[in-house]
């Protein structure tokens, strides 16, 4: 995917294919390419796709914030001049569309989220994280997914790097602190935008109840599950994960 990011004034993203645009917003510890099933088969459907890098690293770490990537994300679409988009993402990035739908509203169309922050995490887990520990690192990526597989060894050493980067270490906890303290439990029912939850039945960093409580709150969501699968739906059954949002997009006529 690095070789088809776009470089231009303060935002580095990728774009193809062209129609509806959707917008979709990677995680925490989430590259751009783990969009990569999403993003070659939603092109060619009349969508133009675009991956903003989010700046998680880059931000003061006053103002490395959820409420902060949300403006960033207002500003990049502003930047390139949408209307009416759809937000799809994964973990940190489904609160942070969350919360932009909110501050928002009239410039979202639709909402996707799965294994979504803004309710509930257990991301941080139990003392991590462990910095120099490659094993614990590596069990840690594992667990994010139903198929330990998946967390490929290229995935590992990202994860581990960024924990063994003083700095990036600092601001990923200071951005999980901001998700923490950000819940959204209170606002979610006034949140009438179209919202489809897409999530893993076996997703243990945001478990299936968080899940439900998302439909329960949000006025006008979609509640559909992926079996055997963990927190990552798109990377780890991407063609499940594709079939439904296609499925629901069309529904909604989106």
């Amino acid at each position: 995917m690095e070789e088809h990011i776009i470089k231009d004034g303060k935002y580095r993203y990728i774009e193809m294919g062209e129609g509806t645009p959707m917008i979709i917003l990677h995680g925490l510890m989430g590259g751009l390419s783990n969009f990569q099933g999403v993003s070659d088969y939603f092109p060619s459907k009349g969508y133009q796709v675009l991956i903003p890098e989010l700046p998680i690293y880059e931000m003061p770490l006053l103002k490395t914030t959820v409420k902060n990537f949300a403006k960033f994300l207002e500003e990049f679409i502003e930047f390139k001049k949408l209307k009416d988009v759809i937000l799809l993402g994964n973990s940190l990035g489904g609160h942070i569309g969350l919360l932009h739908t909110k501050m928002y509203p009239e410039m979202v169309k639709a909402l996707v989220i799965t294994g979504s922050s803004g309710l509930y995490e257990s991301a941080m887990g139990d003392g991590y994280p462990k910095r120099g520990d490659y094993e614990f690192i590596k069990k840690k990526a594992q667990d994010v997914f139903y198929d330990p597989e998946v967390a490929t060894k290229e995935i590992v050493d990202e994860v581990f790097a960024t924990v063994n980067d003083r700095m990036k270490l600092v601001k990923t906890l200071a951005i999980a602190k901001s998700a923490i303290r950000h819940n959204m439990s209170k606002d979610l029912p006034h949140m009438d935008t179209p919202t489809c939850i897409i999530w893993g039945e076996n997703d243990t960093v945001t478990p299936p109840n968080v899940a439900k409580e998302f439909h329960e709150l949000l006025p006008d969501s979609d509640l559909f599950w992926i079996e055997k699968c963990g927190h990552a739906p798109m990377m780890e059954h991407p063609e499940d994960f594709n079939r439904i949002l296609e499925a629901w997009l069309k529904k909604r006529n989106f």
